[in-house]
């Protein structure tokens, strides 16, 4: 099992598509109902950063997420929107869970 955090800072009129995006995003993976990957996207209070914590029991859920067309439509769309601040990943190793993730 292994996460990353992606987090990146829109501009103020592309809040709004970038919701619409990962909601899209959410709803394919939901459809798909892989149980080893556990996806949320939040938005810090500034309004326009955008942070992503992606949770993955094994390689092949990482493959699954970046295959979707509605997951690479988003990053081309993000990309192509002018960003304040670019995407900053890091990978997360898991020291505890109150929870069971997978």
């Amino acid at each position: 099992m292994n996460g990353v955090k992606v987090q990146y800072t829109v501009n103020e009129e592309y809040v709004e598509t970038n919701k619409t995006n990962i909601r899209q995003v959410m709803a394919d993976l939901k459809e798909i109902n892989n149980p080893d990957i556990k996806y949320s996207a939040w938005l810090l209070d500034d309004g326009k950063t955008f942070v992503h914590l992606v949770h993955r029991a094994n390689p092949e859920a990482q493959k699954t997420v970046s295959e979707l067309p509605s997951f690479q439509e988003f990053q081309r769309q993000l990309k192509a929107s002018g960003l304040e601040v670019p995407p900053q990943a890091d990978d997360l190793s898991l020291v505890g869970s109150a929870w069971d993730i997978f």
